[in-house]
């Protein structure tokens, strides 16, 4: 396993974590993702240690909380070894403060996690989503607290717009408030947006990325080639329900070539999917998820090993999509607007 400094932290995290979000599968969505009991959850885990993959994500919301209840009685007795990520932001009751990120709901959602996992402290809190009725330095006072308190280590954001990080960022500058040292957001060979504003944005405030859905909602598993569907697995049980759309043309593309890569290094696709993730400037974790043994051990697959300059600059050629502008223009000035590198 490698490991990697969480963005401006002093926290090293597994370039892999393992999410949460087939443990329940409770719910017309979930139920779609998996049904992982705490005992099919206790050996993933077993399988994760062993590899060293120690980073646990979940989130409130997941299975209405069955997510954390099942993953906190799957590391009884072995908190202590292990790393675990949850989020709060959106609908957890019928009030009108059971959402959103006021003082109010961050220190209840806070609270109540810490009950379902059974612990006393979550490493890295996440605003699943943006809140743009409540002042960022009430959002950021709140979690300050939770983090002196003990209850939180570190703070990140998800599905935040560049804006919404960067105001978030400078509010906790000026008021001198715990900054958000990770961002964690949507990544994948067919869906590389985030590179036109949160990538440099990460690289200049020093925030690293956690990934979620590294295989495209589902669409990179190679069980969908040209000319097949999947017949089995999360997409065809209609488990891409709410993802993004992408162009079929264009998906075929890119698994063409990943296939092609993959015949080449004696890898899977998906291994090579997640392992072009991995040379990403800012990308410090990527978040796996497995229904079962089989999955998981293919996804740690992608460790160990790295794709060809050549190799990774045929999957970016195939996966290159047209940039909006700004951005369009913004290539013409590369000299004094340079672009991400690696960490």
């Amino acid at each position: 396993m490698q490991y990697r400094q969480l963005g401006r932290s002093g926290l090293k995290v597994p370039v892999l974590s393992f999410g949460t979000g087939t443990f329940g599968g409770k719910g017309d969505m979930f139920a779609k993702w998996g049904a992982t009991d705490v005992s099919e959850a206790s050996r993933l885990i077993d399988v994760c240690l062993d590899h060293g993959l120690n980073f646990f994500d979940t989130a409130d919301i997941y299975s209405s909380g069955a997510s954390e209840e099942i993953l906190g009685a799957a590391l009884k007795g072995r908190r202590d070894q292990v790393l675990i990520s949850t989020k709060a932001t959106f609908t957890t009751g019928s009030g009108p403060n059971d959402k959103g990120s006021s003082r109010y709901h961050i220190v209840r959602a806070a609270e109540a996690s810490l009950k379902r996992l059974g612990t006393d402290h979550i490493d890295v809190y996440f605003m699943h989503g943006y809140d743009a009725l409540t002042p960022p330095e009430e959002m950021l006072s709140a979690l300050d607290t939770l983090i002196t308190s003990g209850k939180v280590g570190y703070i990140g954001a998800s599905n935040y717009s560049g804006w919404h990080l960067m105001k978030s960022l400078a509010t906790a500058d000026r008021y001198g408030l715990s900054r958000f040292v990770a961002y964690q957001g949507y990544y994948s060979l067919i869906g590389r947006d985030y590179e036109w504003e949160l990538m440099p944005l990460a690289q200049d405030q020093g925030v690293g990325t956690m990934v979620w859905s590294p295989l495209g909602w589902g669409r990179l598993t190679g069980k969908i080639r040209r000319g097949v569907q999947a017949s089995e697995g999360r997409i065809a049980q209609g488990g891409d329900a709410g993802g993004p759309t992408v162009d079929e043309d264009y998906l075929y593309d890119v698994v063409d070539i990943l296939t092609e890569i993959a015949a080449e290094v004696e890898k899977t696709v998906p291994q090579v999917a997640l392992n072009w993730l991995l040379q990403r400037p800012t990308v410090a974790n990527i978040v796996v998820g497995a229904r079962n043994e089989a999955q998981l051990t293919q996804n740690l697959g992608a460790l160990g090993w790295d794709l060809t300059p050549d190799q990774v600059a045929r999957l970016d050629g195939a996966s290159t999509r047209p940039k909006p502008y700004p951005y369009w223009h913004q290539m013409d000035f590369d000299e004094r607007n340079p672009k991400p590198v690696k960490w």
